[in-house]
């Protein structure tokens, strides 16, 4: 039997968004598809740059992660970063 969690990363995700008004709808699609890999999201409005900043914390597979970043990364007004909790030794 194969442990699910062996194959699961935690990881946290920051998205900044350039003109949030152009480039909300279609992040919120993507992320409402990965909904069940994303643990808790905090967003915060930077008005005076006309930004916005999301941090996400994930716990899904290594391609399930992935697709979803890659995708997002697709958005021109968008810059993502992601970064992994280290694998513990059994």
């Amino acid at each position: 039997m194969v442990d699910q969690n062996k194959e699961r990363r935690i990881g946290f995700i920051g998205i900044i968004i350039y003109e949030p008004e152009i480039s909300y709808l279609k992040l919120n699609e993507i992320l409402h598809e990965y909904s069940s890999i994303i643990v808790g999201r905090l967003g915060l409005p930077y008005r005076e740059r006309n930004l916005s900043i999301i941090s996400l914390i994930v716990d899904g597979s290594n391609d399930e992660i992935g697709a979803m970043t890659g995708r997002i990364g697709q958005i021109p007004e968008i810059t993502i970063k992601t970064g992994f909790a280290k694998l513990l030794p059994d």
